[in-house]
C-alpha cells in the first residue's frame, strides 16, 4: 500500500483528505506528517497557509526528532533551515545533521539573529568549516569576543580565509573613528547613575556596529509616533471663579486681560513645569547629539532618556537601548506593548532570554500588532488558555495569527476535556 504522502503528491487524494493533512490530523507516523506538511506548505495554494500554521505549532520532540535524522527528506530539512521558518529550538539539530546542506549553513550564518549567533558558534560542525565560518564574520550580529573567537579558528584550520576579521581593541577602534573612551556625562546635565555602565561595554557596541554607526552617522533624531506632541501641555480650564459674568465682562476686560493672562501663565506653570520641562530637557539635549552620543546616552542614560531613544528612527540607536546593562524587565514590558517603536526592536526583545522568560513581556509581544508575525507565531504556544482566547479575538492582530491562536486555544480545550 502506497505512503500518503505519495496519494497527495500524485493529487489522488480527495479535498477532504488534503484538508485534514494541512491540520496535521491525518493517523500516520509523526515524521511522515511533517514530510506531507511541508509538501502542502511548500508545493500547494489552497492548503499552505494551513499547513505552514500547523508546522508553526507542531510537536517540538517530533520536529526535532526529524530535524537531527539524517534519513529525513532534504525537501524537509530545507524547510526547517530556512530563515523564515527555522525554529530557534531546532537549530543544534540541524546543524549537527550531515544531511542539512553545507550551503544553507552559509547561507543562515551570514543573516541568524543574535540569538541564532550564539548556537552557532557552539556548534562542532561550524567550527571544521572555514566556508561557514567565513560566512559567519559578516554577520552584523558578532560581538567582539565571538569575533576574535572565529579569527582563531579560522587561524587553526589554515592561513587561506577569504577575509580578515579586526581584534576588538582599543586602537582599532580608533581607526574606525570610535573614542577609545567616550565620555558621556556633560556639565550642566545630571544623569543617574550614569558611573555604572563601564565605558567598555559602550566602546564594544560601538566597534560592533562601526560599519552601521557610519552609514547612519548623518541621520538626526527623529522619533517614531510624534513624541513631540506629549510635550504640548494642554491648557486647563479656567475655574468658574475666574470667569466673569457678562454683566461685568466689558467692565473688567481692559484692567483684567493682563492679570489674567498672567495667572494662567503662573497656573500652568506651577501645575506642568515640573513635568514637560524635565521631558523637554531630555528630548532637546537628546535632539543636538549625534549617533553615537544617542547611543551612549541609551546604554548610560535614565530611565527617561532610554524611554525617549527606544523610540528612534535609527535602528542601531533603538537596540542599543535594550543593550543598556540598566534597563529594567519593567521598562521592556512596557516597550513590548508599543506600537510607536520599530519592528526590530520587537524582534530583538523576543531573542533575549532574560526577557521572554517574563510571562508579561512575552505576551505583550504576542498581542502587539506591530510584532513581526514569524515572532508572534513562535510565542503563541507559550500562552495560558486564557490569553490564548483572548488573542483569537483580537482584531488588531494579523489573521494568520488569531487563527493559529484559535486552532491552540482549542487543541487546550480538548486535552483539558480528556483530563
Amino acid at each position: 500500500m502506497p505512503r500518503m504522502i505519495e496519494l497527495i503528491r500524485s493529487s489522488t487524494a480527495n479535498s477532504s483528505v488534503m484538508q485534514t493533512a494541512a491540520r496535521g490530523a491525518l493517523h500516520v507516523p509523526p515524521q511522515e506528517m511533517i514530510e506531507i506538511l511541508v509538501y502542502l506548505a511548500t508545493q500547494t495554494k489552497i492548503f499552505a497557509e494551513r499547513a505552514r500554521l500547523t508546522l508553526a505549532g507542531w510537536d517540538e520532540a517530533s520536529s526535532r526528532a526529524a530535524a537531527a535524522d539524517p534519513r529525513t527528506p532534504k525537501e524537509v530539512l530545507a524547510y526547517m533551515i530556512t530563515p523564515g521558518n527555522l525554529r530557534p529550538t531546532l537549530l543544534p539539530a540541524l546543524l549537527e545533521n550531515p544531511a542539512v546542506s553545507e550551503q544553507s549553513l552559509v547561507e543562515l550564518a551570514a543573516s541568524a539573529s543574535r540569538y541564532m549567533v550564539e548556537t552557532l558558534v557552539k556548534s562542532a560542525r561550524i567550527h571544521r568549516s572555514k566556508t561557514i565560518l567565513n560566512s559567519l564574520t559578516s554577520n552584523p550580529h558578532l560581538n567582539p569576543a565571538q569575533t576574535a573567537a572565529i579569527k582563531e579558528k579560522l587561524a587553526a584550520l589554515g592561513p587561506a580565509t577569504t577575509c580578515e576579521l579586526p581584534l576588538p581593541d582599543s586602537s582599532q577602534a580608533a581607526e574606525a573613528g570610535e573614542p577609545a573612551q567616550p565620555a558621556l556625562t556633560r556639565p550642566g546635565t545630571p544623569e543617574a547613575n550614569s558611573d555604572e555602565v563601564p565605558d567598555e561595554t559602550v566602546t564594544a557596541y560601538l566597534t560592533q556596529h562601526a560599519t552601521e554607526i557610519s552609514a547612519e552617522a548623518d541621520k538626526p533624531f527623529q522619533p517614531i509616533g510624534g513624541m513631540e506632541e506629549e510635550l504640548t501641555p494642554q491648557t486647563p480650564a479656567p475655574h468658574p471663579e475666574q470667569v466673569p459674568v457678562e454683566g461685568e465682562a466689558s467692565a473688567v476686560a481692559s484692567t483684567t486681560h493682563g492679570a489674567a493672562a498672567a495667572a494662567r501663565k503662573a497656573l500652568k506653570k506651577k501645575v506642568y513645569l515640573s513635568v514637560e520641562e524635565q521631558r523637554g530637557s531630555a528630548l532637546q539635549k537628546i535632539a543636538k547629539l549625534d549617533i553615537k552620543g544617542r547611543i551612549q546616552l541609551a546604554m548610560k542614560g535614565t530611565k527617561e532618556e532610554r524611554s525617549i531613544l527606544i523610540r528612534d528612527g535609527t535602528k542601531i540607536v533603538a537596540l542599543a537601548v535594550l543593550e543598556s546593562p540598566k534597563i529594567t524587565d519593567s521598562e521592556v514590558e512596557k516597550i513590548a506593548n508599543q506600537k510607536n517603536v520599530l519592528e526590530s526592536v520587537l524582534r530583538e526583545i523576543s531573542m533575549k532570554r532574560r526577557f521572554v522568560k517574563q510571562y508579561a513581556i512575552l505576551r505583550n509581544l504576542t498581542f502587539n500588532p506591530r510584532t513581526p508575525i514569524d515572532v508572534s507565531l513562535g510565542l503563541i504556544k507559550h500562552l495560558l488558555t486564557p490569553d490564548l482566547r483572548n488573542l483569537t479575538g483580537n482584531k488588531e492582530v494579523s489573521d494568520t495569527v488569531r487563527k493559529l491562536a484559535t486552532r491552540m486555544f482549542r487543541q487546550k480545550l480538548e486535552t483539558t476535556g480528556k483530563d
